[in-house]
């Protein structure tokens, strides 16, 4: 029977305590060495308040560069020159074009009959001929009346000259004895009243002359109406055969073929493709900064074209104010009405400054506050923003270039003073 295991025991010699330290070395050499590599992490996690995953933040770099301050909206492609026809009169329609149809300046889009304007062109014609013919006979008695009066002036003066001849046939007699004194007074009053007659008949051309004129600047002038009369009716029936007032596409028909329509009646719409526009709608907080002449840039596939601000509209719709933008430089291709497009207008452009990409960050602190990375955190930093971008914020303090700052959401930190960054 065995009582115990003290027949199987044997003395082992124990190393000195050089030996065992020496063989304790190595072991804690290596454990120092992992205290000390691990003892940032451990300090950051020992001061973090949170901690986020670093695939779910989004970092940007503080750069100094140029603050371009805009705004993005959306627009649709109009046509600068969208000109309507109007029915000249009222009648009956007969449209030759359709919607859709490409037509060149001058191409007959519709005629309008109006018999009503045609009955009344007639008449004024046979006005006008009336009146051209009453003038044609008072210049023809103007001339009869002038030639009779002046055949009176010539018959005045023969008789004159008689007259004067008499009187010196008279006055010789007298001087010889062979006549009396009543007929030497009877030849003298002869010449005083041939003279007279000479007078009148003088005085009656004159004034013959002058009513004759008179009456026939008058039917000149009554000619002079009917005729602008008659050229107006002629405008007017011209008017009635509707031309394309510009090259274009045919947008729109207003009437349908042989439809009775009224004066003054929308015809058919063209669209001038030569020159285009675009129409937007701003926000009605953003319309006191825009003005007439303001900077645009309008993307139409990922290319952008120069343009600036035409027009704004003095009244508000819907919290929008519309507005115009043009083209100032070369103008897309292949543009087509009410086509979709994007515009940025340029509000302000401040060169060299702080700045940084624009995130949620800007909203969540009120653009007071940024996380800094700092050795696998987040610090969170007063900072002073000033303006912004689209895609961009100014920062007046707070940051230098270099630093990277959480851009996305921050309102997940719950305004912790310093985050962990797994």
């Amino acid at each position: 029977m065995i009582k115990d295991a003290s027949v199987m025991d044997r003395p082992v010699n124990q190393p000195p305590l050089a030996r065992r330290l020496r063989l304790i070395g190595p072991a804690a050499l290596v454990s120092i060495i992992a205290i000390a590599a691990f003892t940032p992490s451990i300090l950051r996690w020992y001061r973090s308040e949170a901690s986020i995953d670093v695939s779910r933040i989004r970092i940007a770099e503080v750069v100094r560069g140029d603050l371009v301050r805009e705004f993005s909206v959306e627009g649709r492609i109009v046509a600068a020159f969208h000109p309507t026809s109007f029915s000249p009169a009222r009648g009956i329609v007969s449209i030759n074009v359709t919607a859709g149809q490409v037509v060149n300046e001058g191409d007959i889009l519709a005629r309008v009959s109006s018999p009503e304007l045609g009955s009344f062109m007639a008449q004024e014609e046979t006005t006008l001929n009336s009146l051209q013919s009453r003038d044609d006979r008072l210049r023809l008695e103007a001339r009869q009346n002038r030639a009779e009066n002046e055949q009176q002036v010539d018959l005045g003066r023969v008789e004159l000259a008689a007259t004067k001849r008499s009187l010196e046939r008279a006055e010789s007699l007298y001087k010889l004895g062979l006549t009396n004194e009543i007929d030497l007074e009877a030849a003298r009053d002869s010449v005083v009243v041939a003279s007279l007659k000479l007078n009148q008949a003088e005085q009656r051309v004159e004034f013959g002359s002058e009513i004759l004129r008179f009456e026939l600047d008058n039917a000149g002038q009554q000619v002079e109406r009917q005729r602008l009369v008659v050229d107006e009716l002629e405008r007017r029936v011209e008017a009635l055969t509707i031309r394309a007032p510009v090259a274009g596409l045919v947008s729109r028909l207003h009437v349908d073929d042989r439809q009775a329509v009224n004066t003054n009646d929308p015809l058919i719409t063209v669209v001038d493709l030569s020159a285009y526009e675009v129409e937007i709608a701003i926000a009605e907080t953003y319309s006191s900064a825009i003005n007439p002449g303001t900077e645009a840039v309008v993307s139409k596939d990922g290319i952008e074209y120069a343009a600036e601000v035409l027009s704004i509209s003095p009244e508000v719709e819907g919290s929008r104010v519309k507005s115009r933008v043009i083209f100032t430089g070369a103008t897309p291709d292949g543009l087509k009405q009410n086509q979709r497009v994007t515009a940025r207008l340029i509000l302000e452009t401040k060169p060299d400054v702080l700045k940084v990409a624009r995130g949620p960050f800007l909203e969540d602190g009120a653009g007071r506050i940024a996380y800094v990375i700092n050795n696998g955190s987040a610090v969170k930093r007063p900072i002073k923003t000033g303006s912004t971008s689209i895609s961009e914020v100014e920062i007046l303090s707070g940051l230098g270039v270099g630093d990277r700052i959480i851009v996305s959401d921050i309102a997940r930190f719950e305004d912790a003073e310093n985050v962990l960054l797994r």
